[in-house]
């Protein structure tokens, strides 16, 4: 499963943007490190589910046509400056990002906390200091590894003969580095690795985190940020967002006060509200008309599909009526990534069946389709083997 962490200086609403997008329980409060243990959750992509186009609608696996298809949330405990020195609770939570194939940065838009995580007014700190914050603890995170041993490095890889790039790749394996990513960053470098200052070697540190995590900006508690704030953030891909909207509308739905889902524009109100009730989800109406939505379920699928390159495949066991052999419609969304081919596709649904693999058929047009076709977003995929 996709593994996607949630980052950023204590008090920003991470553990907010946690609960509201997987519904888990997470302590939730107003002062830093709330956060002690890494949570960990489910949350969801949203497509549009193909039983539709098919034909085959309701499959049983979507609502209102709309499918939803897991990845886990880690809500890593704040950071502040110098963490990588081991300020605040330091490296620990550096080292928790070690397993995330991606970082959700939650920012507060609004301004309202200082570097600390302390509260301070609306608006006086900058949300672009936060945002460069986070990129330079983990540049500085991976430095402080490389510099520790980097001498050692270069003598091993000179005495031995090995190759530069993959050598410090098994170094570095460890951290979720892989050999193309070294090698790229040694190119990028522009002189020998043997020549590496702490300047140059902090450069590769940065070309190297830049390749091994995709960074989404989450700015969060948009529904109070200057405007100010709201364009900065805007202006460098950033998503605005407000968790505490949506966790509001995920409570307000699981008790069945209105009809919403996650990602909608809107909702709708089915159940009698009292003035408070009403007033509040006026007020959340009001901001996702103005935004779209409450944000939080476009950063999951934005961080998933275009930072990460993932697309939907739909594999079935009979190609004419789209289900598995128990007679379950469309019964899996897989995630793949973008280039996976049919064979691949094959080793995912189960290593045996990749082994013994003899073809596949595109069950859209029921045509047999070459093991090295590259799967393509929606396809719907029947994988003949002899397992």
């Amino acid at each position: 499963m996709i593994e996607i962490g949630l980052a950023g200086k204590p008090n920003a609403g991470k553990s907010t943007f946690f609960k509201a997008a997987t519904m888990a329980d997470a302590e939730i409060a107003n002062y830093p490190f709330t956060t002690i243990e890494p949570n960990v959750g489910v949350a969801h992509v949203r497509v549009d589910c193909v039983c539709k186009e098919l034909n085959v609608y309701p499959c049983g696996n979507c609502v209102d046509g709309v499918r939803f298809i897991p990845v886990k949330l880690i809500d890593i405990a704040g950071l502040v400056p110098d963490a990588h020195k081991g300020r605040g609770l330091g490296n620990e939570f550096l080292d928790d990002l070690r397993q995330a194939d991606a970082i959700i940065h939650v920012v507060d838009a609004s301004g309202s906390t200082d570097e600390e995580g302390n509260e301070i007014g609306v608006g006086q700190r900058d949300p672009l200091d936060d945002v460069r914050f986070l990129e330079n603890e983990l540049v500085m995170w991976l430095f402080g590894i490389l510099k520790k041993n980097w001498d050692k490095i270069v003598r091993r890889i000179q005495m031995e003969k090995r190759d530069p790039a993959r050598y410090i790749a098994e170094q570095l394996a460890g951290l979720g580095f892989d050999e193309v990513m070294v090698r790229e960053s040694l190119r990028d470098a522009g002189k020998q690795y043997s020549e590496f200052d702490d300047d140059a070697l902090k450069e590769f540190a940065e070309r190297l985190m830049e390749r091994r995590f995709r960074i989404l900006i989450a700015g969060n508690k948009a529904d109070k940020a200057p405007e100010e704030n709201l364009k900065k953030l805007k202006e460098i891909g950033a998503i605005t967002c407000s968790a505490i909207f949506e966790l509001t509308l995920r409570t307000a739905s699981k008790n069945g006060f209105i009809k919403y889902l996650p990602g909608d524009e809107d909702f709708e109100i089915v159940k009698e509200l009292n003035e408070k009730q009403r007033k509040a989800l006026e007020m959340i109406k009001e901001f996702m008309k103005k935004n779209g939505g409450t944000g939080i379920q476009e950063a999951i699928n934005r961080i998933v599909f275009e930072k990460l390159g993932y697309i939907v495949v739909y594999p079935v066991e009979d190609e004419n009526k789209f289900t598995d052999s128990k007679g379950n419609v469309l019964p899996d969304a897989m995630l793949v990534k973008k280039g996976t081919t049919a064979r691949e596709l094959a080793y995912k649904i189960h290593t045996e069946i990749g082994e013994k693999y003899i073809y596949a058929i595109d069950a859209r047009k029921k045509i047999r389709i070459s093991e090295d076709y590259e799967l393509k977003n929606n396809d719907v995929i029947k994988i003949v083997s002899s397992a």
